[in-house]
């Protein structure tokens, strides 16, 4: 499988999870108070797997490797999508920040809380599509059989590293709960979990 095609794979969990940030986000706004538990999932699978493994993937292995064969580091693609992520991870810190209060149902935090849900699922869908089908297919061209064959142990490598054991693999149990819960369709964790190599290294 191709680098890009493992990436790919993931955006289609980690949108998974962004359908189910926005019911909670609505649920928040309607009831007046955050799910606690259903918002600290979806926190906790944001920050490990989508920022900690699949985003940590692209800025420690495929982009610089883009830059090594001719992609311009600064004012290129690869520059716009670390901005972005550096977005989603101020995001994702306002959310963690408030979360408690939030829960308590103090009206600002639960507002603040709502706002910065909204614009991170906003974000990383708009950020997805630019990889999906400008960035994935400018490395496909990019990169050599060899690169992309050293590419996918890189990537190997990243799930090995991660800080807790199977964090992969753990982090797809927290996304199947949360769509179970906020009844979204599991197509794509189940492709992923049938994937998933983590833990068996």
């Amino acid at each position: 499988m191709r680098p890009t095609e493992i990436l790919k794979s993931e955006h289609r969990v980690i949108e998974q999870v962004l359908t189910c940030l926005d019911r909670i986000a609505d649920e928040a706004k309607e009831s007046g108070s955050v799910p606690v538990k259903a918002a600290g999932d979806a926190l906790r699978f944001l920050r490990e797997f989508a920022d900690g493994c699949h985003h940590k993937k692209e800025e420690d292995r495929l982009f610089p490797m883009l830059e090594s064969r001719g992609m311009p580091k600064y004012g290129g693609p690869t520059d716009v999508m670390r901005t972005e992520h550096e977005q989603g991870r101020a995001l994702i810190r306002t959310m963690a920040q408030s979360l408690e209060s939030a829960g308590a149902g103090e009206r600002a935090v639960v507002q603040s809380f709502v706002r910065a849900a909204r614009d991170y699922v906003q974000l990383l869908r708009a950020h997805i599509q630019k990889e999906d089908h400008c960035l994935f297919a400018m490395a496909d061209n990019l990169l050599s059989l060899d690169d992309q064959d050293r590419l996918e142990e890189a990537f190997e490598a990243v799930e090995r590293e991660q800080e807790k054991p199977c964090t992969h693999r753990h982090c797809l149990e927290i996304a199947a709960n949360l769509v179970k819960q906020f009844g979204v369709s599991e197509a794509a964790i189940e492709s992923a979990a049938a994937q998933d190599r983590c833990c068996v290294h």
